[in-house]
Formats: C-alpha cells, structure tokens, sequence
C-alpha cells in the first residue's frame, strides 16, 4: 500500500528574488497539472521569502540558516551552530511532513533540507537558474535525482545523466503582459504621450544603480520621460524624499513593486542587473533593456549573462563602474531610437522559454510518481 503523506511535495529556496520567484512560479505550475498536491516550503528566517510565499498562497516554515560570507568577517562565527541547527530543524520537518518529493531551487535554506533529505532516502531534484551555478548546487548535485537547468553545457558543473535543460520559471502573470498595457499606465497613473523607463536593482535593490539614479535625478525630471523605479526597502525614503522635495511629476519610486507584470507591461525600456531570473523575464515580456551586472556575482556570472544577450543583440550592457557617468545618457540615447529598441525587442523575443515552468513541474510529479 502506498504511504499517504501529509506534504506531497517541499520546495525550498530563497535569500533573493532570483531563488525565491523560480520557487513559487514552480509550485503554481505543479498545481496547474496536479491540483490534488500538497506544498510546503522551507527558507531561512529573516529572509525575503517569508513574506513572499505566503503572499503567494503558500506555507512556509524557517530555518535559521544564514549565508557563509567567503571574505573575513565576524559574521561567519555563528554560521557553524546556525548550520547544525538548520540540519536539527530540517531532520524535524522532514519527520513531520513526510514529503514524496524535495526540490531545491538555491538559496540558504535549500542545504541543509536537501542534505537531509538524501539522507532520509527522500527523491530530490534541483533547479539551477544561472549558467554558473551556486556552491549549494554544485554541493547537492551527486545526491539529487534530477537537476532542471537554463542553460546547455551545464556537464561542467553537473553529472550529465541527470540534467534536464529546461529553461527557467518565471511567475505566470508575465507570459501575457501585451494587452495589459492601458492598465498598467492607469495603475502607475502614468500618461501614454510619454514613454517610460522601469529601473529596478533585483527584490533587494542594488545601491549602485540607486545612487547613479539619485545623482540624475534632476537630469532625468527635465527628460521626455516617465520613471517607474524600484528602489527595493532600505533605499526608499532616501529616494522618496528626494523626488517629494523635487516636487516631481515624472518620476516614481517604489520600495517594492507587487505587481511586476504591470510594471514590465508599462515599460517601453528596462534598466536592470543581469541575474537570470530577471534575463529569462526579459526575453518573456519582450521589452528592450540596459543591463548593469552585479559585479560581486559568483564566477562573475552576471556580467557572461549579459554579454551573452548582448553579442545575440538582445540588450545594451554598461557595466558598473561606467553608470554614474553614462547610465542617463544611454538611457537617453535608447528612448530617441526607436528602431533599436525594436531590434532589441525582437531579439530577447527569441530567447524566451515561456515553458519551463511546465517542463520543471512534470520532471518533479515524475519523480513522484515513481516513489
């Protein structure tokens, strides 16, 4: 007879808007083929995704686990108690929920769950968004059953029997933003005589790209343009108070934008870091955009990203050390061409993958399948 389970399925991932969103967009994509499952997630506490999930519908619990930071830092001193403690928790709800299935998108959280999972004879499957994959990933990757990828050639890094190239998830909302424009505009009370520029640093906000914005601000309210400008929590009242002072019409800030698909559906042009998860949007929603990548990113992954878009002529690349000085130029540069801007467009449409959610749920009800 076979075991009945309290949770069929645990997702885990989280720390950032890239590992947290695959995680959701995964888990309504299962329901969409499946609506009988039962999903848990697991994060770490403190940390973005317990807010997220359940604004998403979702359960979450929490695990303290905390990232390892490679450089000399005191905050590495409690990792090695947070760590034990994570795998105490995880063994617990593992024990509690008994899940058919655990899935790892990356993130803090995922470690210790997945690790105890393999121990526990639990299937286990990850997701991988980046063509340079997370050292949790790369850790898990000989104990999991299957690893859902973005990208081709991804052996380097994973055994390749296990891989499925899949794409990456992206929340559905976004797979059809082209008759949601008129409501988009109504929504960020924005005119349709102007166009409009959505400038975001990722869920967290990335302070270089806010301080290049914030020294512009002036330059950018004399321009033909309207802003939309997430500025993600602990750079929003600078930035709110600034444009409040300015007594500016045109430009918006916003610490967090819920309603991303109107946000892209808007945009005639997007300003962005080059994270995977905001690349495989991009190439979804078909807008043309500035891509910035985060230097400090792993193997410098964000920076072969956007090179990529751009050598494909999916994108414009400025890297960060350039922004402060070029960052509204080019911004004003792209907006007076049009005609670039729809060769962009065209060439990020290419690119898209719309998908992967689909492809990732049916590798993990498989698998359940055949517990």
């Amino acid at each position: 007879m076979k075991q009945q389970h309290k949770i069929d399925i645990i997702l885990s991932g989280g720390g950032t808007g890239g590992h947290v969103f695959p995680a959701i967009a995964v888990a309504q994509e299962l329901l969409a083929q499946r609506r009988d499952l039962r999903i848990l997630f697991v994060g770490a506490v403190g940390k973005m995704e317990m807010k997220k999930v359940p604004a998403a519908g979702f359960e979450i619990v929490g695990l303290p686990i905390s990232a390892f930071h490679r450089r000399l830092t005191w905050k590495n001193i409690l990792f090695p108690i947070k760590l034990v403690l994570s795998l105490i928790m995880a063994g617990r709800i593992l024990r509690k929920y008994r899940p058919g299935l655990v899935i790892g998108t990356g993130g803090f959280a995922s470690g210790p769950l997945l690790k105890v999972a393999h121990r526990r004879k639990i299937p286990t499957m990850i997701q991988e968004q980046n063509a340079f994959p997370g050292v949790t990933n790369r850790l898990l990757s000989k104990q999991v059953a299957r690893i859902c990828v973005a990208h081709e050639g991804m052996d380097t890094w994973f055994p390749s029997e296990k891989l499925v190239v899949t794409g990456n998830p992206v929340r559905k909302d976004l797979l059809s933003i082209e008759n949601k424009r008129a409501e988009a505009l109504k929504t960020f009370g924005l005119s349709d005589k102007r166009q409009v520029v959505l400038l975001f640093g990722g869920s967290l906000g990335a302070l270089a790209l806010n301080e290049a914005i914030y020294e512009g601000l002036h330059k950018i309210d004399k321009m033909d343009l309207d802003l939309i400008w997430q500025t993600g929590e602990n750079y929003y009242q600078k930035a709110s108070a600034a444009i409040e002072s300015m007594k500016s019409e045109s430009i918006q800030a916003h610490a967090f934008l819920q309603q991303m698909d109107l946000a892209y559906a808007a945009a005639d042009l997007v300003v962005c870091r080059a994270g995977a998860i905001s690349l495989s949007e991009l190439s979804l929603v078909k807008k043309p955009a500035i891509l910035v990548p985060y230097p400090a990113a792993a193997g410098d992954h964000q920076l072969k990203n956007a090179r990529s878009f751009e050598q494909q002529g999916a994108a414009r690349v400025l890297e960060n050390k350039y922004i402060k000085d070029e960052l509204i130029t080019l911004i004003k540069e792209l907006l007076q061409n049009k005609q670039e801007q729809n060769d962009i467009a065209r060439a990020v449409a290419g690119l898209g993958r719309p998908d992967a959610g689909k492809a990732i749920a049916s590798v993990a009800i498989e698998l359940l399948e055949d517990k």
